[in-house]
């Protein structure tokens, strides 16, 4: 596992290059695709009404979220202690990955499946958060350590690496409490709640510090995803 997806680190760029035409410019496919989302998104609130979703944690104790870009990549012996004290933390709380692509896209992967119950679906989601970021930019310039304009065209690229800034945009955009079990040394739970509204969902993240994210669920309830037709994809 964290071979894959160290690899990743150094295979970014070059992903980001070969998905550049992708169907995120065709403005047909954004618009049937958009009501196939609309569509899972309502299916998924029925379920949410009728009580079959919301198992998840609420007795961990979370620290104030501070949106931020990403920070120094651990060395390999750094990543690999994270990599180790993640996974003995999901144990504690009986908690299992959904094993996401390393492919640059693992944030706006791991938020499509828990969202829309699929990762091929994150191209919608970056598009989404994108769109937050241009809309709103009064609420996230501030945490940004270069020109927007330069950073909100970056995060627009399959295979760029999402942040906690783009985390921030995506509780926003979807009005969504995003909990995050990390393998911070000092920090194991964080809550990214959306700005000035209650949340109508839960979205369960695990992330490899710096790394990598996968979606979770309780143990022994990971979902089998059969893997979409080219047709279904973004």
């Amino acid at each position: 596992m964290s071979e894959q997806y160290w690899n990743a680190s150094a295979s970014a760029s070059a992903s980001a290059s070969a998905s550049s035409s992708s169907s995120l410019n065709s403005s047909s496919h954004d618009t049937e695709d958009d009501h196939t989302i609309a569509a899972i998104l309502a299916e998924e609130e029925r379920l949410r009404y009728d009580g079959k979703l919301g198992k998840r944690l609420s007795h961990l104790d979370s620290i104030p979220h501070t949106p931020r870009v990403i920070g120094d990549i651990p060395d390999a012996n750094d990543a690999t202690l994270d990599h180790e004290r993640l996974a003995e933390r999901l144990a504690t709380y009986k908690l299992a990955e959904l094993q996401i692509e390393g492919d640059g896209n693992c944030q706006f992967r791991a938020l499509a499946d828990q969202l829309l119950q699929h990762q091929d679906y994150h191209q919608y989601v970056r598009k989404h958060v994108v769109k937050q970021l241009k809309s709103h930019r009064n609420l996230y310039e501030g945490y940004v350590p270069m020109k927007y304009k330069s950073y909100v065209k970056k995060m627009k690229r399959l295979g760029e690496w999402g942040d906690h800034v783009t985390l921030q945009a995506a509780a926003d955009r979807f009005e969504a409490k995003i909990c995050l079990v990390t393998s911070f040394r000092d920090t194991c739970y964080i809550e990214i709640l959306p700005r000035d509204k209650s949340p109508s969902r839960e979205l369960w993240l695990s992330f490899w510090s710096e790394i990598h994210y996968n979606s979770l669920y309780q143990t022994g309830e990971v979902p089998t995803r059969r893997h979409r037709k080219k047709h279904w994809l973004f």
